[in-house]
């Protein structure tokens, strides 16, 4: 309980009177001596009343106030959080409020004055914005509940416990192109195109025709027969997808508000959106993580919910990546093919290390390598040079591009895909490269 500006007036004002009166008489001055009786009965009337406001302060009951957020929350999206207030004060109040909102969340409206009229709710509301991904708890609502004589505050700390998730949304980023995505699908057909006889999936036997290779040719069947059988092939029709993805160090660089590791968050999740649709089945695996993630592939629309929930307070970590580990791992527990979508920042130092982990992974899968490409790379390179500290930074900027360059080369000339893109283009170049393999057929 603290005393009100109106009680600090007070005594500030019948202090002034008492030190101007007490000046005079010890000037010389003769003054009547009812001014300084009238001045201490003042004085001593203001000290009872707020003795007795304080004492009505402490017996009124605290507001009732009820939270209403929602149970989850998109990253970087405005919502509503709204206060119901209920009372039993016989006289209106006006009070001042602020809700605890924990760190992650920035908020605006706070704190407030609120209103209360006697016999009736009060309904405000104020909005959140999420800068982090997770688990976030509401614990206090903190309130300024004044005298009824207005001499005191009491701040009292109601307990209003209220939990809320906080998702990747990565519908902001991508939503327009959603709706691009589901009408190039139906432009392109991919889910009712079957290529026969250069998938994986065994599909029949038939007569050896021209223009079928050797490695198609059935010898049990052809001796058999006494005619050349041949083995048809078709596309596999529930193709996996896996997610590798790198929470190491490396994917803590910013650009923008998010980090490289929420870029590719997203980038999986319109991915999986779009490969659900396909009928393929997604799943994902995490490694350099402080905590470890693996979710087998499944199919259907649902498993896109089941990838928010296992992801959604999945963090970045100081671990530095050990590709050869989270590959073994991984091929223990992934039998059937697959695509392979390692999401990681390649760097210079991870030449043979990467090299032979990801030819070992591309023996039984078919591997993508999706590497962030920093925003300030692209700007250096960009930017005119004037000045020895603009030249060194350029020829740094070069030097390290060239290296990451001839990596991605020597992945590409063994076989091995690599999308090198900046992170807020990653999740279109994804689907752009999932769909013309779909369209091919050699996914």
């Amino acid at each position: 309980m603290k005393p009100s500006r109106l009680l600090l007036l007070w005594l500030a004002l019948l202090l002034a009177i008492g030190i101007v009166l007490g000046t005079l008489q010890a000037l010389g001055f003769v003054l009547p001596s009812y001014l300084s009786r009238i001045n201490w009965g003042l004085l001593l009337a203001l000290l009872a009343l707020a003795l007795l406001d304080a004492i009505r302060l402490k017996r009124l009951p605290s507001p009732r106030v009820l939270r209403q957020l929602p149970g989850s929350l998109a990253l970087g999206r405005w919502s509503e959080v709204r206060l119901e207030i209920e009372h039993d004060f016989l006289q209106p109040l006006e009070l001042q409020l602020f809700d605890h909102v924990p760190d992650g969340l920035s908020f605006d409206a706070l704190p407030m004055t609120v209103h209360l009229q006697p016999g009736q709710r009060s309904l405000i509301a104020y909005r959140v914005r999420p800068v982090k991904r997770g688990h976030f708890s509401f614990e206090h609502c903190e309130i300024n509940l004044p005298g009824p004589l207005g001499l005191w505050s009491d701040k009292r700390l109601l307990e209003v416990a209220h939990h809320t998730r906080v998702y990747p949304d990565f519908a902001r980023l991508y939503g327009g192109q959603l709706r691009a995505v589901d009408n190039w699908l139906s432009q392109l057909g991919v889910r009712q195109r079957q290529r026969r006889g250069q998938g994986l999936e065994f599909h029949q036997l038939r007569e050896f025709r021209e223009g079928d290779s050797l490695r198609q040719m059935d010898w049990k069947a052809t001796a058999r027969q006494r005619t050349p059988i041949a083995r048809e092939y078709q596309d596999e029709r529930d193709q996996q997808i896996l997610f590798m993805i790198d929470c190491g160090r490396r994917m803590r660089s910013q650009d923008g508000e998010l980090a490289h590791f929420d870029h590719a968050l997203n980038a999986c999740l319109l991915l999986s959106y779009v490969a659900l649709r396909q009928g393929d089945a997604v799943g994902l695996c995490t490694f350099a993580s402080d905590q470890p993630r693996y979710l087998a592939p499944v199919k259907g629309s649902g498993q896109l919910n089941v990838l928010l929930n296992t992801v959604y307070d999945l963090n970045s970590s100081q671990r530095s990546a050990d590709y050869q580990a989270a590959i073994t791992e991984l091929l223990a527990r992934q039998k059937r093919r697959a695509l392979v979508v390692l999401m990681t920042n390649l760097r210079d130092e991870d030449d043979e290390e990467l090299l032979t982990a990801v030819k070992r992974l591309s023996r039984r899968h078919r591997v993508l390598v999706a590497s962030l490409r920093e925003e300030v790379l692209d700007t250096l390179r960009q930017t005119p040079v004037q000045t020895l500290p603009e030249a060194l930074a350029y020829c740094g900027t070069v030097d390290y591009l060239n290296a990451r360059a001839e990596l991605h080369e020597r992945l590409s000339a063994h076989g091995v895909p690599v999308l090198d893109a900046r992170p807020g283009e990653l999740g279109t170049q994804l689907v752009t490269q999932y769909l013309s393999w779909k369209r091919s057929g050699s996914v």
